[in-house]
């Protein structure tokens, strides 16, 4: 049966033709905009569940980042102070040599006891050693010193690690407690039970003030013994950093493969953007031409 096509019926087609011209014309508008293909879920449900993933991925990434940035600028402080106790120590031990020739005067050794003194103050105040606000040598409790200096030895310190996330499921290490730098806690109920660089140096400090020889020679080694586990801080700091500076760069590597994975994804050509948009306006003016022409046929244009 032929279906009767009315003008009405043309005014509506036509009406919905421009309108599906003019939403083309919108999105491509919005493409080239905005540079990507995907501006919301419908533009391309598949493509969104594809670029959604790789944002998260993306997200995790640059925390992982940051938790490395951090971590290296940790240990690159630790480092530093272990530089500068290292030095310390060295000179510490050049005071001993001085010291334990027999035929320096008792003001000789007051005069590297006073030095000495001032070393062991300077010890201290590297054990306390704050990076942004945190105590780096205390364990967990950043947020107390370790070390007082007139107990400096014998003080109990945390041992916790603090560990940072640079990868999923990859866990580092980026501190170092007091007890592997500077030696264990001497017990004060035992004492000499554990040797560590405050015992050492205030032992040496009481034997330069009553001028025994015997002390002043065995703080040498003893010294030297510090001076090693010193070395191995060094050494882990190092292995640590190297490890953390390679899982930094497998990072990088692969936000480089995201990004790239996202942008063929969402972004658009902005040529091709460009041709289709005006192509659409084009068939868009040809549409709005045409239907002024239909919808302007009245019944008397058709008498006549």
């Amino acid at each position: 049966m032929p279906i009767r096509v009315t003008q009405g019926m043309l005014n509506n087609q036509l009406l919905r033709n421009i309108n599906t011209n003019l939403n083309r014309i919108n999105v491509h508008q919005n493409q080239l905009s905005t540079g990507r293909t995907i501006n919301k879920a419908s533009d391309n449900p598949v493509g969104i569940s594809f670029s959604l993933r790789y944002r998260s991925e993306l997200s995790a990434n640059d925390q992982f980042e940051s938790n490395i940035d951090t971590a290296i600028s940790w240990l690159e402080f630790t480092d530093t102070m272990l530089n500068q106790a290292t030095s310390v120590m060295q000179r510490t031990r050049e005071l001993a040599v001085n010291a334990s020739n027999g035929t320096n005067p008792q003001a000789a050794l007051d005069a590297i006891k006073s030095e000495v003194e001032q070393l062991y103050s300077q010890m201290v105040t590297i054990g306390n050693s704050e990076f942004n606000g945190k105590y780096v040598f205390n364990g967990q409790l950043t947020d107390k010193p370790p070390y007082k200096e007139s107990t400096a030895g014998t003080d109990a310190i945390d041992t916790g690690e603090i560990k940072f996330d640079v990868g999923a499921g990859v866990r580092v290490t980026a501190n170092i407690t007091g007890d592997k730098v500077f030696g264990m806690p001497d017990d004060p109920n035992a004492p000499g039970t554990n040797d560590n660089i405050f015992v050492i140096m205030k032992d040496m400090v009481k034997a330069l003030e009553s001028g025994n020889f015997d002390g002043i020679q065995k703080s040498l080694g003893r010294l030297d013994k510090q001076n090693d586990v010193f070395l191995e801080a060094r050494a882990d700091v190092g292995a640590r950093l190297n490890r953390i500076e390679l899982a930094q760069q497998r990072l990088q590597d692969i936000s480089i493969n995201l990004q790239t994975l996202q942008s063929k994804t969402e972004d658009a050509d902005v040529s091709e953007v460009i041709t289709n948009l005006k192509t659409d306006e084009n068939v868009y003016q040809a549409s709005l031409s045409v239907g002024a022409k239909i919808i302007s046929a009245t019944l008397v244009d058709f008498i006549r």
